[in-house]
């Protein structure tokens, strides 16, 4: 059977064998450092003690006659000719040399000027160090030294072990250490990444409301738990506004469908006669449903970026002109004056014309359904630094400041001066919004000073 791992145990294993792998190789490099450079390092000490008793042994010769027979009377002298000669206040730190800890001393050997042996090493190899013992020029002697082969005799052998226990209990007490650090780094670390596992695992199942706790910091573990949280703030609103957005479909369409539906029972029972007026009824309830299937399918497509649009050089200023002379009679007809402060010179933008007029009929159409008869509407543009800004202000009735920023989302509407009564899909600015966006320009609602709501567009010049 396959054996599965999660996380932690993957974590775990990879940390807890990292510190195996750098224990183990610490320990080979240190069993090589210790059979090849500590042996190198005992030699060279050990050479550097046969040059002190060289000197030693030479004054010895000097002192019994210039001849080695006082040492092969007498073999006990050998160590104490070994003493190096320094001042006895230093003689104990020559003492407690490298050299002398690990017994050098007793690998030298003496040799006559025949090359016989007269003291020391019984056994000296063939890779002996070798040390000339000359006295008034000529050499009456030799002193050498048979160097460490491997890690085994007397003092060298305890050093040697000494080093490498204390390697070995280094090394199992990294592994432990490592073990427990993998231990807790592995829950410490992952115990967040599994609250937002979990989390995860909720979302995808619809539940839109959960969220993990937020520890301080700015690692990347707080980093995921902020930015889980505001993905699910995110899906959060999305959901509430497609169950809004879904209500106000079913409502837009019930209201015509029904007046239709009342209409044409009406006409079935013959409550009503079957005459011009009645169609003119059946026609306007259809034109609203129209309208609303038109402005649904318009925002859908721009939603995703399809709508289409074949942009050129447009002057602004003219095209508010036209648009506004082809709303003369429906603002007639809604009782309200019309102002328009443009300016001598063209304002070019680089647009779709259709959009743009479609746009500013939206603006237009938006005063005309809710201003009160008798008011004014005005239209103005300027030119402010690379933009052109167009200000469409109406009179009463206003909005509140908190109705504001809410004005361009889809069948948003503020009770009851700007109802449903007016006849409005509730899609008109949120379509002038994407329109805008589409024309990398920007609108926004404002209070207006004549008393109603002032929408600003700005568009970007093209030169």
């Amino acid at each position: 059977m396959k054996l599965q791992f999660n996380l932690t145990a993957r974590l775990f294993a990879a940390v807890f064998s990292t510190a195996m792998a750098v224990a183990l190789a610490m320990g080979v490099f240190s069993h090589i450092n210790l059979s090849r450079d500590f042996i190198g390092y005992l030699n060279e000490q050990a050479v550097s003690r046969l040059e002190l008793a060289r000197t030693s042994v030479t004054a010895g010769y000097r002192e019994n006659g210039k001849s080695w027979d006082f040492l092969r009377e007498k073999p006990e002298l050998w160590g104490r000719l070994l003493r190096p000669l320094v001042p006895e206040a230093e003689l104990g730190a020559v003492k407690r040399s490298p050299a002398d800890l690990t017994g050098a001393t007793r690998r030298f050997t003496l040799f006559d000027e025949n090359r016989e042996r007269i003291a020391g090493y019984a056994g000296p190899s063939e890779r002996a160090v070798e040390r000339p013992i000359i006295v008034d020029g000529l050499t009456v002697g030799w002193l050498a030294l048979t160097p460490i082969e491997s890690v085994s005799p007397g003092a060298e052998k305890h050093f040697y072990d000494a080093q490498l226990r204390s390697a070995w209990i280094v090394g199992a007490a990294a592994v432990l250490l490592a073990g427990g650090v993998a231990f807790w780094a592995t829950r410490r670390l992952l115990r967040p990444v599994r609250r937002v596992a979990a989390a995860t695992h909720r979302l995808a199942a619809g539940d839109f409301e959960v969220r993990v706790p937020e520890a301080g910091g700015d690692d990347d573990i707080a980093r995921l738990a902020h930015d889980f949280n505001q993905l699910a703030l995110t899906l959060q609103r999305n959901e509430a506004m497609r169950r809004e957005f879904m209500a106000d479909v079913s409502h837009e369409l019930r209201t015509p469908l029904g007046v239709l539906n009342g209409e044409l029972e009406a006409l079935e029972d013959g409550l009503r006669r079957l005459d011009a007026q009645a169609l003119r009824s059946l026609r306007g309830e259809v034109g609203i449903l129209h309208k609303l299937v038109d402005d649904l399918h318009e925002l859908s497509l721009a939603d995703v970026g399809a709508l289409a649009y074949r942009k050129a050089p447009v002057d602004l200023r003219e095209l508010i002109g036209i648009t506004a002379a082809a709303f003369g009679e429906r603002l007639h007809s809604s009782g309200l004056r019309l102002r328009l402060d443009l300016p001598d010179e063209a304002l070019t933008v680089f647009g779709d014309e259709r959009r743009l007029r479609q746009l500013l009929g939206n603006l237009i159409e938006n005063s005309c359904r809710y201003t009160e008869a008798g008011g004014e509407l005005q239209i103005s543009a300027r030119r402010q630094g690379r933009h052109a800004v167009v200000n469409v202000q109406d009179t009463a009735p206003g909005v509140d400041g908190e109705h504001l920023p809410r004005l361009f989302e889809r069948f948003y509407r503020v009770e009851p001066s700007r109802s449903r009564r007016s006849g409005g899909s509730g899609l008109g600015l949120s379509i002038c919004q994407r329109i805008a966006e589409a024309h990398e320009g920007r609108i926004e609602a404002l209070h207006s000073p004549l008393g109603g709501l002032w929408l600003r567009l700005a568009l970007p010049i093209h030169d």
